[in-house]
């Protein structure tokens, strides 16, 4: 990694009231001299100066700013970092960053630059890194609580926690290499498959099912089936408050799958109007309905949507774990027919005059809630550490203490190294640029 001062803009360049431009590196103090009044010497860290910011070559003023100083180690990237709070505008970013351009000691940061060269000085590992990639990509509450808690370090406690264990047995198995006359003692012994064992489960445990941040990060997926001209695109309109899509009383309007984003109690949605499922001799909308099927086998929740007047029918095709019945146009039924519909515990609503939506929310939000449980603190949020936590158990699953002691080792030593790549516990030059890559550049 390049020692060189960087500098960016770490806000959105545009209008607005205040932007943030980051100098990091041992030469910030030196430029922060040359653009403004700050007597550096004296500097003193986290403390706001207003003075103005002047041209570097021909002394212009080019804005009026606040500069606060934060001395290594004591920062975001450990190094020592300047950032000027200046004005928003076009005019006054292009002048300030054009000004930076012209230090020779000062070049443009990278994608992530600054969140990288805090990794390398050991400020955040990877997984508080990418929370932080999270956090800044987060629309909803749940996203943003998730973000924050993988910044505060709960992968990284957890997955150190079984690295060191790790660690430990591996320790003691390689001193026992150097002295292969010597059997190892049966507590010992005991000791090594125990805390083996319970990390193999736990590690099993983390995996198992736990696929909700997908969810989290892309979406629940909500799936609205049914017969043709049961009101689905008129509950889609009125979840999203907005004419989303095209209503109609003539049946097979909806041809395609059509998906909405929807944020429900903090939670991300993904909510899917499909084409009405029944016999058609038009191959067009024959393709929407077989759409319509696959959507309601990938869906998490099914809303099972039906005209309350007309008779029920129970499509096979609905998943019943994961289906919400739910009768539509109750403004148009008898008080004996809504009864009945509540004696088979389906809702009732009219995507019409809205009525019954607040309970149908609140069904859905409490489903959702349902994918979560007390291990939810601790999501797999990357693929890379599904994959790197299936390679630690492969090595695990073939450790035995009836092997060569020399290759019970390498089965240690190749589950730490898989669990070490995720929170970068091992040199691993070698995804980095893909982590970082996907910042911003200012961050």
């Amino acid at each position: 990694m390049s020692n060189k001062t960087i500098y960016a803009l770490s806000t959105v360049f545009g209008k607005s009231g205040v932007a943030v431009i980051r100098i990091s590196g041992s030469d910030a103090l030196k430029v922060i001299k040359e653009v403004t009044a700050i007597d550096v010497e004296n500097i003193k860290p986290r403390y706001a100066y207003y003075t103005p910011v002047l041209d570097k070559n021909n002394r212009d003023l080019l804005d009026k700013a606040l500069v606060i100083y934060y001395k290594a180690p004591c920062s975001f990237t450990g190094e020592d970092i300047v950032e000027i709070n200046c004005h928003g505008s076009k005019a006054v970013l292009n002048s300030v960053l054009n000004c930076m351009n012209s230090f020779s000691e000062l070049r443009l940061a990278e994608p992530g630059e600054f969140s990288k060269r805090a990794f390398y000085n050991q400020k955040m590992d990877l997984t508080e890194a990418e929370g932080l990639a999270d956090l800044i990509d987060a629309e909803t509450k749940e996203q943003q609580k998730y973000a924050l808690r993988q910044m505060e370090g709960n992968l990284k406690n957890l997955y150190s926690s079984w690295r060191e264990n790790l660690v430990k047995v591996l320790s003691v198995l390689e001193a026992y290499i150097d002295f292969p006359d010597e059997d190892i003692p049966q507590n010992l012994y005991d000791d090594i498959l125990n805390t083996v064992f319970k990390t193999k489960k736990e590690i099993e445990k983390h995996l198992d099912g736990n696929t909700v941040n997908e969810r989290l990060k892309n979406g629940f997926r909500i799936v609205i089936a049914g017969e043709a001209n049961a009101g689905k695109s008129s509950l889609i309109n009125t979840l999203t408050q907005r004419n989303a899509v095209i209503v109609s009383d003539i049946a097979g309007t909806t041809r395609d799958a059509i998906d909405i984003n929807l944020d429900i109690g903090g939670y991300p949605v993904v909510i899917t109007d499909t084409a009405g499922i029944r016999e058609t001799d038009n191959p067009i909308e024959q393709q929407g309905i077989d759409i319509a099927l696959q959507k309601i086998a990938d869906a998490d929740i099914v809303l099972a949507l039906y005209n309350g007047n007309a008779v029920f029918k129970d499509e096979k095709v609905l998943p019943k774990n994961k289906t919400i019945y739910v009768a539509n146009k109750m403004d148009k039924l008898s008080e004996e027919q809504i009864q009945a519909i509540k004696d088979k515990k389906h809702l009732l609503i009219s995507a019409k005059y809205n009525q019954g939506i607040d309970k149908l929310i609140a069904v859905l939000l409490d489903k959702i809630k349902d994918n979560f449980s007390s291990s939810s603190n601790f999501l797999i949020t990357r693929i890379r550490y599904r994959r790197s936590l299936e390679e630690c158990l492969d090595n695990l699953s073939e450790f035995s203490l009836d092997k060569e002691i020399e290759l019970s080792a390498e089965d240690i030593r190749l589950a730490c190294r898989a669990i070490g790549r995720i929170t970068g516990a091992v040199h691993i030059d070698e995804i980095l640029d893909n982590i970082f890559g996907s910042f911003c550049i200012g961050k």
